[in-house]
């Protein structure tokens, strides 16, 4: 009994004494952010005021009252000045004397865009050139007691970028460098400069070149150690056992023997004593855990996160570093077979279809975009039953709560360096830039298990190559040496580079040169027959190929291809005035970056539908083309499952309000796409389609297990009579896509009349239902529509708002919208069989009133 009391007293002495160590670092350790009290001045003018770090020059111009807001109307055109000019950012921060006493005393600028000289107390500190970097400053030598002034000058980019350009043998390609709207003619200085393309402009965004302080700014102090960094390598994950090695990189003053122990919840997983060097060392503890709970994708399971705790003791020191990972199994699967070669992602074993969208930056000024806004989309993508995102790269490499967000809600996600759709220069400034803005956001962000892949750019490998399908021949453009010279460049970064950081790095991502691609190698150009790699599908949009064509042109993985479509005019509404209301109008045509847009949609539209005259039907309709091109893309991605096992739309997000390729618009409103994605992106989906002279019905499972249940098909009139019924019992096939039906089609169309009639699939597990869809016989222009009696009533459904509505004639595309308010329906553009009734429910708005609710549906479009 002595001898417990004795190991209980050991023990509350032991965790005393650790939180006194940990406490005493705590008191001790400085860490402040810099936010307060900074104010800008234009170096060459007049203009100065309060400035918001972080933040931007546009918009702290704003707030001010200097400059008008910048998405309105046309205001864009008038705000070019201000990338042209040079600005100054200055505050003050107070150390006292027993901070100045630590033995590492440094400034840790988590992001400055992007050409910034870095001034304490008149001292030079630093001259950063990348806004994707981080840079941490010493300032021991010039901080002093009391009051310290720290200025931050920042170079216009736009004349840093004509300098080089005037320096260089040759321009580069770079079409979506909108220089004329930036009044530069056809100089295109993006590429010279690491900062995101899309602020130089893009076919779906404006051109505003922000300068700025655009990531915290960050004191640090500390005496004698610091864990800079931790990454917990997954050698061998399986559900029995989890192999894994905490890479510890730890900075020490004092040479000696160190205890460094990982731990999680459920106590320490492993401990050791080691001998550190002065200086930074970087050191290894393997430990396993057994029957790990495994991180899983969006619908096959739960996306488990483990926080692991790092401690390191010795020499009167103590520091510990947290972690959260999900523990999983993750590579891309390239296997030879006999359509040519796979391009898909297997996660604890599984081979997994993706479905998603491509992502761009939520906002053209990023400080803007707050934990709100990143909650917003990626609800949106998981709500719509998504399960990766591509990270674009012409962006940004996203902040930590985004990949967090991801990590949480199972979201893979694939991840671009931040090069796109052009060449770039290859001195040893600009390759030694890029290799360290790559190690700093690898080593930032390869802890988190939503990391799918890391690809090296967008579309540069397609537009280099031509003479083959789909190429757009930049290569043409230069002499036989500028060409070696530009492939060798190329090459450095994208075949060299980017694949030694990411093999040095992390503990075997798998890594992919651009975006399409056909295969690993420089020449293997994707086009649209290939049979391997992933690709870019833009006939459909850019080569005016029809709908049809997806089921055409089919990939082993889809990574883009999409369609148009205006916001919703609520969001309209907030960018431009009544007189504006015309898609030819100089405003609707300001927010419209593809020259060829606003009459590519008539053009499309009038291929499928009636057109119509009215603006606001017009913006609907939009909408509802969109919707259906979309369906018809995904139905043949993944009917094609396995030979297709992904498919990304461009794009879910708008960075401004603008006409463009997205599902949601600037302001997080669902379009008529978003609706029809959640419902394809189910673990089930049906499908009908017309193949050479049959009707083929297909059964698409996510699910990792057989279903048994009920195969249903109806074809009924638009009066909702039945024409033909069957029911069928069916085991559905685990996670692949299988032929279910099938009909002569020509008898089928004997049989009744096309234009006034629609096929009803639905399957059922038991009483649920998992799936169901509609296929029509006949293009919607072409079909009778009748004229519908809907029945709405505002009711009220589990403590929120809801529209019940029947009909009693088939309604296409039915739209809900109430003017002026943030209202968002749980179903939205939906069909409506006769005898149907539907609740949809109603969130993000109150005090709604019948009176109020707007409708539109198909059959009024004329």
């Amino acid at each position: 009994m002595k001898y417990c009391y004795y190991l209980l007293a050991m023990l509350i002495c032991f965790g005393c004494q650790t939180f006194n160590q940990e406490q005493a670092l705590e008191n001790t350790r400085i860490m402040r952010e810099i936010s307060q009290n900074w104010s800008y001045a234009q170096v060459n003018g007049e203009l100065k005021g309060k400035a918001t770090v972080p933040g931007t020059i546009h918009t702290d111009l704003l707030a001010e009252g200097k400059i008008k807001d910048p998405f309105y109307r046309t205001n864009e055109k008038d705000l070019q000045w201000i990338d042209k000019e040079d600005w100054v950012y200055t505050t003050s921060f107070e150390l006292k004397a027993n901070e100045l006493k630590k033995s590492h005393l440094i400034l840790d600028f988590k992001g400055l865009d992007t050409y910034a000289d870095v001034y304490l107390n008149d001292s030079l500190l630093l001259k950063a050139d990348n806004m994707f970097r981080e840079w941490e400053v010493n300032i021991l030598p010039v901080a002093k007691e009391g009051v310290n002034q720290l200025k931050v000058y920042l170079h216009s980019p736009i004349n840093k970028g004509l300098a080089m350009l005037e320096a260089s043998p040759y321009a580069y390609p770079a079409g979506n460098d909108q220089s004329e709207n930036g009044g530069l003619g056809d100089k295109r200085v993006s590429i010279f400069t690491r900062k995101a393309g899309y602020h130089y402009g893009w076919d779906w965004g404006p051109r505003f070149v922000t300068s700025g302080i655009w990531r915290p700014v960050i004191l640090k102090g500390w005496d004698d150690m610091r864990i800079r960094d931790v990454f917990i390598k997954q050698p061998s994950v399986t559900k029995e056992k989890a192999s894994l090695e905490a890479q510890v990189t730890v900075q020490v003053d004092k040479a000696g023997t160190y205890n460094i122990a990982v731990s999680h919840e459920n106590g320490e997983l492993t401990s050791k004593e080691l001998k550190l060097t002065e200086g930074e060392n970087v050191v290894s503890l393997p430990f396993t855990m057994d029957n790990p709970k495994l991180w899983w994708s969006h619908g096959l399971g739960d996306a488990h996160m483990y926080n692991f705790k790092t401690s390191v003791s010795g020499n009167d020191m103590h520091d510990s570093y947290e972690v959260a990972t999900g523990l999983r199994s993750l590579k891309l699967v390239r296997e030879k077979d006999e359509d040519g070669e796979s391009f898909l992602f297997e996660l604890n074993g599984v081979r997994v279809f993706m479905k998603g969208a491509n992502y761009i930056p939520n906002d053209n000024f990023l400080p803007r975009v707050d934990k709100a806004e990143y909650d917003k989309v990626i609800a949106d993508a998981v709500n719509a039953n998504m399960n990766m995102l591509r990270v674009w790269g012409g962006g940004i490499y996203e902040n930590d709560y985004f990949y967090k967000l991801c990590d949480k809600n199972g979201l893979l996600v694939w991840e671009d360096f931040m090069f796109a759709c052009s060449l770039y220069p290859d001195d040893s400034a600009f390759l030694n830039s890029v290799k360290q803005e790559a190690i700093d956001n690898v080593v930032r962000l390869r802890n988190h298990p939503s990391i799918a892949l890391w690809c090296g750019n967008n579309e540069i490998n397609t537009g280099w190559h031509y003479g083959s399908e789909g190429g757009w021949g930049w290569k043409k453009e230069y002499t036989t040496e500028q060409q070696e010279a530009l492939q060798k460049g190329y090459l450095d970064v994208f075949h060299k580079i980017l694949p030694e950081v990411v093999d040095q790095y992390t503990d075997g991502d798998d890594y992919w040169p651009s975006s399409p691609q056909a295969g690993y190698e420089w020449d293997q150009h994707a086009g649209y027959t290939s049979t391997s790699g992933d690709m870019h599908y833009w006939g459909v949009w850019h080569g005016l190929h029809p709908f049809e064509d997806f089921e055409k042109y089919k990939a082993r993985f889809m990574s883009e291809y999409g369609f148009q479509s205006f916001p919703d005019f609520e969001t309209v509404k907030k960018y431009a005035e009544p007189k504006d209301y015309d898609i030819e109008s100089e405003v609707m045509a300001a927010h419209q970056r593809s020259g060829i847009g606003n009459l590519r949609i008539r053009e499309y539209m009038s291929w499928e539908y009636n057109v119509p005259k009215d603006f606001k039907q017009f913006l609907y309709m939009s909408h509802v083309l969109q919707a259906r091109g979309t369906k018809m893309a995904i139905e043949a991605h993944r009917r094609a499952m396995p030979y297709c096992m992904g498919t990304l739309y461009w794009q879910i997000n708008d960075c401004w309000p603008v006409a463009s390729w997205s599902s949601t618009d600037y302001t997080h409103k669902w379009k008529a796409m978003h609706y029809t994605v959640k419902k394809l992106y189910k673990p089930v989906m049906l499908s009908a389609f017309h193949n050479e002279g049959r009707l083929e019905v297909y059964g698409v499972s996510d699910f990792l297990e057989d279903k048994e249940g009920t195969l249903s098909l109806e074809i009924i009139d638009f009066d909702g009579k039945s024409i033909w019924k069957q029911d069928e019992d069916i085991a559905l096939a685990a996670n692949t896509s299988s032929k279910l039906f099938e009909w002569n089609y020509t008898h089928l169309l004997n049989s009744l009349d096309s234009t006034q009639s629609v096929l009803k699939m639905t399957f059922k597990a038991g009483d649920e239902e998992l799936a169901n869809n509609l296929y029509y016989f006949a293009k919607p222009k072409d079909q009778k529509l009748p004229t519908p009696e809907l029945k709405i009533e505002l009711v009220e459904n589990d403590g929120k708002p809801a529209l019940e509505i029947s009909t009693d004639k088939l309604a296409r595309d039915i739209y809900f919208n109430f003017p002026d308010k943030e209202a968002h329906f749980s179903d939205n553009y939906f069909d409506l069989l006769p005898g149907e009734k539907r609740v949809i429910s109603i969130d993000g708005a109150s005090g709604l009133s019948k009176d109020d609710l707007e409708i539109m549906h198909l059959g009024e479009i004329k």
